[in-house]
């Protein structure tokens, strides 16, 4: 066997492979072997025909497949170890030359690892980012809990809607006369004034009883996010089914008893405000490890395959399949709902996979080049992180079993945090 070896762009290896006749030929008798059974010839019985009269009849051709796959599974991984290569996809192949009594020669393109070159990834220059808490933010949060703690109320026949209001309603939406898709409702709670519902849709409800209809008119954003109704004028039929007040608790001491664990609403404001902190520093610090990890990225080289970002968008559109199921969604009805398609989508992904791969690239090559490795004790903590998730009561039990089943997994987490924390400490912060 003889092998050429043949450098592409975009990290795409060709490799020419030619194979003696004579390994061609066995590797055709034991084809021939295998699917002899498959031929009848008159005279003789089913699987019992000569190999000479099989291949006279049926032409040796039809073994050939069978004999380029032994081949094949005999020598690409041959080739493939013997030169160091690692390639990231299934090869493409293509045959030069095939015939009994003649050498095999066949063409292997795949996409191997590409080379990384680092650029300056110890000491870079980023900004942070400060969030201070206002008293504003956190009498927003104050006031969601008090939302949260409203009483609602049937309000009587003879009253209106009015703002605050939570109405029930049914409605159905036409666009030029025309009833469209995903415009009606039955038994929908709006709260008026929440803005829940496009333009002035909401204002035009106050006053109304209970049994009441009335035709609202709106017009829809220009870029409201479905091609049909985009800046399209529409018209709803709109009746009022029922009323309800919502009752506000006052924001006292006794409030605060009853939502959390503190006596006065200065203590809880004071709690809310330190979560609120501890939130916004967690978040500052994310940022600033992502803007280290981003600067250390772009100071790299690396000629990425284009087969490593189209895996990695598989990857990304089976993150959000996963994320529209918690919302009972599936692809289709998010395609439909956003007036786009999986195309656009992959598109729209297509960069932010590429700075996935490279960012991943260029931490496992630090962690190389710095020789940063994962003890078993870390190991073991990380795996007990995992396990504490699964809300398992034995959770030693289930870091174990954890970490016998994706040990690889959990130790490229730890070995990936590691080089992420050098990185922030050797970084410089500027304003």
């Amino acid at each position: 066997m003889n092998a050429k070896i043949e450098k592409l762009e975009n990290n795409i290896i060709q490799l020419e492979i030619t194979v003696e006749a004579e390994i061609f030929n066995e590797a055709l008798l034991k084809s021939v072997k295998k699917n002899s059974k498959k031929f009848d010839l008159p005279g003789f019985r089913k699987g019992k025909a000569p190999i000479a009269m099989i291949k006279r009849n049926y032409g040796v051709e039809v073994f050939y497949e069978d004999a380029m796959n032994f081949i094949y599974e005999d020598t690409y991984p041959k080739v493939i170890k013997e030169n160091n290569l690692n390639p990231v996809d299934y090869p493409e192949l293509d045959i030069v030359e095939i015939g009994e009594g003649k050498d095999f020669i066949y063409i292997a393109k795949v996409a191997v690892m590409p080379e990384v070159i680092l650029g300056e990834y110890n000491g870079v220059e980023v900004s942070k980012v400060e969030y201070p808490v206002s008293d504003e933010e956190v009498d927003k949060q104050i006031k969601l809990m008090q939302e949260k703690g409203a009483r609602v109320e049937i309000k009587s026949e003879d009253t209106a809607v009015e703002k605050g209001d939570i109405a029930i309603i049914d409605f159905k939406g036409y666009v030029d006369g025309i009833a469209f898709e995903g415009g009606e409702g039955k038994e929908f709670s709006l709260e008026i004034g929440s803005g829940s519902f496009i333009d002035n849709f909401e204002d035009q409800l106050i006053g109304l009883k209970k049994g009441e209809k009335k035709e609202v008119n709106v017009h829809f954003p220009e870029e409201y996010g479905k091609e049909e109704l985009n800046g399209k004028a529409a018209m709803f039929e709109v009746t009022v089914n029922e009323i309800k007040a919502k009752e506000l608790p006052d924001l006292d001491d006794e409030f605060a008893k009853e939502v959390s664990e503190f006596d006065t609403l200065a203590e809880l404001k004071t709690d809310m405000k330190n979560k609120i902190i501890e939130s916004n520093n967690l978040r500052a610090e994310r940022e600033f490890e992502d803007k280290v990890v981003d600067a250390a990225c772009e100071n790299a080289k690396i000629d990425i395959p284009a087969v490593m970002i189209k895996k990695e968008t598989d990857i990304m559109l089976q993150e959000l399949e996963q994320r529209l199921k918690y919302q009972e969604l599936d692809l289709k009805s998010y395609y439909q709902y956003t007036n786009t398609t999986e195309e656009k989508v992959r598109e729209y992904m297509k960069e932010n996979a590429e700075k996935r791969v490279k960012t991943k690239l260029v931490v496992e090559e630090i962690a190389k080049v710095e020789k940063v490795e994962a003890t078993e004790e870390e190991l073991l903590v990380k795996a007990t992180e995992y396990a504490k998730q699964y809300g398992d009561k034995d959770i030693e039990k289930m870091a174990k079993l954890l970490l016998d089943a994706q040990k690889e997994y959990i130790k490229t987490d730890v070995i990936n945090e590691k080089v992420i924390k050098m990185l922030v400490n050797n970084s410089k912060t500027v304003a």
